[in-house]
């Protein structure tokens, strides 16, 4: 483990210093450069040349203007009376010309070429070439390694000591994939506890999750718990243009493993996140698969069902896209173990909420169950956000604490965004938004089945010019048929009560409606809950779709019931917008009383709204 160690700091702190004599090499090779360019490159450059046929005129014509001639080779180097030097290049075996250069040119002579100069002009080329050679080489660290380690991979590897340490008291809300993990960390520290009764340590452990769940978070846990080598990379690490560089990479990556385990003597962990850019589906796809990733997907099978579990190496792999893995990759003696990471429930939210405000100073009162509680459907990543935005707003607000107050704010700035105070809207708009917001508000009230109000606002945010947050008072899993139709109603709210206070509908109902017959759809097609249509699922569930698998919706009813499906979702559309406008109708004056208060306060809690219109608990 030292040896590991010792290994991985020296790649920390940087690249290990060059040899002296390296250096010296540069230097010799830059003089013998210098030598070469002097005394046989840089002496024909500095020399003019003149024209063939300018030479031969002045020669015919004016020979007192040349004073000596030497020929060297097919070139003459002539000397003018007032000792000014030029060169003219000659054809090969021109005896007329030599004839009368011997006429007109007293000073004549001729040289042989440089043998130096043939030497070098003839082994210039290969010194060129080992020279770029010998520089790739100089400089494999820099350079050079990439083209002749292409096929190597460079995991990070956690070292003890070294950054910032997380333990499983850092992850919260995922109770059961924190005791499996366990249990693999613990095999590997006390192996004979378990083979005494004949276990084997499990070769994979794959973390299915959606994204934010704490999958990436659980894996460093591991990371700092082990206590032996732990190697992390992407999937996206493998893919590569080239043909078989990634299965190379998988191949170097165990390889690795085993040797870190061999010497830590305890085992080693290796940790892909986002395995599906590697795993995926083989020959899927329109036109056939992608020939890379299949052969470094066949290379990382071969050496999940290869290596020895008495390695002690085990692979813990994380995904969101289970449903696009290759199903060799899913069955056991590769992935022995899937453990999923799923949403937090409340007490799971709470418990984040506390690992997450550790460092935050809470005011006294703050009671983080509330939070929880307003928060269904958050991931720890949602939270973990969401405890940042609030400390963020505090210190804003020059407060000396975090309140209930920024907290709340957090929930919405997380989910719908940050306030559009400054956004200019028309009186007629606000009148607009106070509407429909008061029909969606008042209708959460009136319906036992729905979900109360927690707030109601007509300020701009993100998206939205107005919302009504109306959180479920616990965590669900199963929801009646009441509870859904009460939902649609509320939903429906905003546009019943425009046609009711200002006799006319506006475009601010389109996510409404359109989140309305969505759940009416699904109440038919995929939960039963039709009379005329009876128990059954119609139509393919939808899930998400890639190339290569669901293309396309599975139709498998007829016309007629595709008909009879469109009238059932059209009744129950119609018949929840006549129950909200009927509620409406009969409350009109408290929907008119907080239309009227919304625009004047603009947000009011649940407990404003109660006292306003005369309603307690019970509407």
């Amino acid at each position: 483990m030292k040896r590991m160690q010792n290994m991985n700091n020296k790649n920390k702190r940087g690249k290990a210093p060059k040899p002296k004599f390296l250096e010296t090499q540069n230097v010799f090779l830059l003089l013998v450069l210098v030598v070469i360019f002097i005394y046989f490159i840089a002496p024909s450059l500095m020399i003019p040349a003149k024209p063939y046929g300018e030479f031969y005129r002045i020669l015919k014509d004016n020979p007192g203007e040349i004073k000596s001639v030497v020929k060297i080779d097919s070139q003459l180097q002539v000397i003018t009376p007032k000792y000014e030097n030029y060169r003219v290049y000659i054809p090969d075996n021109d005896q007329a010309l030599l004839d009368l250069i011997r006429q007109n040119v007293a000073d004549f002579s001729v040289k042989p070429p440089s043998i130096w100069g043939s030497i070098i002009g003839s082994i210039l080329p290969f010194l060129f070439l080992i020279g770029i050679w010998w520089f790739f080489m100089s400089r494999g660290e820099q350079m050079g390694s990439r083209l002749f380690s292409f096929g190597k991979i460079r995991p990070k590897m956690h070292v003890e000591g070294e950054g910032e340490k997380i333990t499983f008291n850092d992850v919260a809300g995922v109770d059961e994939a924190k005791e499996e993990l366990k249990e693999v960390i613990e095999f590997l520290k006390d192996p004979k506890r378990f083979q005494r009764l004949g276990g084997k340590i499990p070769k994979g452990v794959l973390l299915i999750g959606p994204p934010g769940c704490g999958k990436t978070l659980i894996a460093k846990a591991v990371a700092g718990e082990a206590g032996v080598p732990f190697f992390s990379i992407s999937g996206s690490n493998f893919v590569e243009m080239f043909v078989g560089v990634g299965a190379s990479r998988v191949r170097d990556l165990f390889d690795q493993g085993r040797k870190a385990a061999i010497v830590s003597g305890k085992g080693a962990i290796v940790f892909i996140d986002e395995i599906d850019a590697v795993g995926r589906l083989r020959f899927s796809g329109i036109g056939g698969g992608h020939d890379e990733r299949e052969q470094t997907l066949n290379q990382l099978l071969v050496e999940m069902d290869g290596f020895d579990t008495t390695q002690g190496l085990i692979l813990i792999a994380a995904t969101n896209r289970p449903d696009t893995l290759d199903p060799a990759l899913l069955r056991p003696g590769r992935f022995d173990r899937q453990i999923i990471v799923n949403f937090p429930d409340i007490v799971g939210r709470e418990a984040i909420l506390k690992v997450h405000t550790r460092k935050i100073k809470l005011a006294p009162n703050i009671d983080l169950k509330s939070i929880a509680r307003q928060t269904p459907g958050f991931s720890g990543a949602d939270l973990a956000n969401l405890c940042n935005e609030a400390a963020l707003l505090a210190a804003r607000n020059n407060k000396e604490a975090v309140d209930k107050q920024e907290l709340e704010k957090s929930i919405e700035r997380v989910m719908m965004g940050p306030e559009k105070k400054s956004h200019v809207m028309s009186k007629r708009e606000k009148e607009i938004t106070a509407h429909h917001e008061s029909g969606h508000a008042l209708l959460s009230l009136l319906l036992p089945e729905a979900d109360p109000l927690k707030k109601v606002s007509i300020i701009p945010r993100g998206l939205v010019g107005g919302y009504t947050f109306t959180p479920p008072v616990e965590d669900k899993h199963y929801y009646t048929k009441k509870e859904l139709l009460a939902r649609i109603t509320v939903m429906l709210g905003g546009r019943a009560s425009e046609e009711l206070t200002l006799n006319e509908v506006t475009t601010g109902a389109q996510n409404d409606l359109e989140q309305a017959t969505h759940m009416a759809r699904r109440m038919v097609m995929e939960f039963g809950m039709s009379e005329n249509l009876g128990h059954m699922t119609l139509g393919r569930r939808e899930g998400m779709i890639f190339l290569g698998r669901d293309m396309f919706e599975e139709k498998n009813y007829s016309d007629e019931t595709a008909r009879k499906i469109d009238e059932e979702i059209r009744k129950i559309v119609d018949d929840t917008y006549l129950r909200a406008k009927s509620l409406l109708q009969e409350n009109y004056d408290r929907l008119k009383l907080l239309a009227t208060t919304l625009l004047e306060k603009e947000t009011m809690d649940d407990e404003e709204v109660k006292k306003l219109l005369g309603l307690g608990d019970q509407a």
